[in-house]
């Protein structure tokens, strides 16, 4: 593959990375809108997220070995295909039920694509650099989107309607299946479903006995309970606290996420070069830590300048340099024949980390306080900090005579 056809297809899986992202999140800001338009009731209303996030969290792990099976590629594309239909059916819906079932679908085809981006990604490049780069911009594109869904959903619905939260990705995915059939090119010959059948698991063998695939994911787990607790949180604090309406909310996120930019694309993959990915992975893990800990000393008359925006770049720059060491690792502890699954289980990681993590932090801030939910989520990264020294040193000793490179 040629380097600018490798350049482009790098492009087309990250783009539908953001798109899934940002059709994970957009919706928040615009659901009392849906609400008053659709006849949501109050509890009903929750599975207009839900009703993504569910399917998309249970069809990780299958979508990624079926991608061992079948290849990679016609995972994807499907996954592509049914996202964009289901996006435009979502901003169609005339109803609950309507609206709903459009959501599970969108929230399938996302499992589809998401579960083998970070191995197609891993299959562009030959060289540990290259994948470094690449890792470090999924990263990127990953933290960016969030922040970009919530500012783009109180545009789109203050300025036109809570329909186009969906609609604006229906051309764009259009544009990324076209692209998608002309840069991406098939894998190596896959084991084919018939194949597959020798071997049911979910998850092959070769990853659940590898300490090198599991350790990393489990310094991912603690990062993403850390990651969707700060977001929480910090958003229930601008808003309740400081004051924020929705849209300064979102801009209030910038700080963190150009953080993350410049951590994870200009710092990450140099440091790694110099001094290992491991050592890296722990360094940015204790500024996380340490901006965890700022946000658990935020006052109660606090001003965003003084209080908030030093502990968001703190804190992203903890993220922004750890978060492609860790999948770094992670992906290339896995063999090639299993990269499929290897990306399912780490998105899924992801997914877990985030789900428990917000479920008990949520409930530690109900009846402890804010400053006690920031504590527990600090906790678990003092934990994964614990799992990437272990790694580093374990490395250390495995090979004391290695260079630097």
């Amino acid at each position: 593959m040629t380097t600018e056809r490798r350049t482009w297809a790098l492009v087309v899986l990250l783009t539908t990375q953001l798109m899934v992202i940002l059709d994970g999140t957009i919706v928040n800001v615009a659901l009392p809108t849906i609400r008053t338009d659709l006849g949501f009731s109050t509890s009903g209303l929750a599975w207009v997220v839900n009703g993504f996030f569910v399917p998309f969290a249970v069809l990780l792990l299958p979508s990624g070995r079926l991608g061992d099976l079948v290849g990679s590629r016609r995972v994807f594309l499907a996954g592509i295909v049914l996202f964009t239909v289901a996006t435009a059916g979502c901003g169609l819906a005339v109803g609950p039920a309507s609206l709903v079932a459009a959501r599970v679908a969108q929230g399938a085809g996302g499992a589809l694509t998401s579960a083998v981006v970070l191995g197609m990604i891993a299959q562009l490049y030959d060289d540990d650099a290259g994948r470094a780069r690449a890792y470090a911009l999924a990263a990127f594109v990953g933290s960016a989107g969030a922040s970009i869904g919530v500012i783009a959903g109180g545009l789109l619905t203050d300025l036109a309607s809570w329909r186009w939260v969906f609609w604006v990705n229906v051309p764009i995915g259009v544009v990324v299946l076209l692209a998608a059939l002309a840069v991406l090119e098939p894998a190596g010959a896959a084991a084919g479903l018939r194949g597959g059948l020798a071997n049911l698991a979910l998850v092959p063998r070769s990853l659940l006995t590898s300490a090198g695939f599991l350790l990393p994911n489990a310094v991912l787990f603690t990062m993403t309970v850390a990651g969707f607790s700060f977001q929480f949180l910090t958003a229930l604090y601008l808003q309740d606290t400081l004051g924020l309406d929705p849209l300064r909310t979102g801009l209030a996120y910038l700080p963190v996420t150009l953080a993350i930019a410049v951590a994870s694309l200009g710092l990450s993959g140099r440091l790694a070069a110099r001094y290992g990915a491991r050592r890296v992975l722990v360094a940015g893990l204790l500024l996380f830590l340490a901006g965890m800990l700022m946000m658990a000393a935020l006052p109660d008359q606090g001003s965003f300048a003084v209080h908030v925006a030093p502990g968001f770049v703190v804190m992203g720059v903890g993220f922004g340099l750890a978060m492609p060491q860790v999948t770094m690792l992670a992906m290339a502890a896995a063999p090639s024949r299993d990269s499929g699954a290897a990306s399912g289980f780490v998105n899924t990681t992801q997914q877990a980390g985030g789900a428990v993590g917000l479920a008990l932090v949520a409930t530690v801030a109900a009846s402890q306080g804010r400053a006690a939910g920031f504590a527990v989520a600090a906790a678990a990264l003092a934990v994964g900090a614990l799992v990437a020294a272990y790694l580093a040193t374990a490395e250390r000793l495995a090979a004391p005579t290695l260079e630097r490179c």
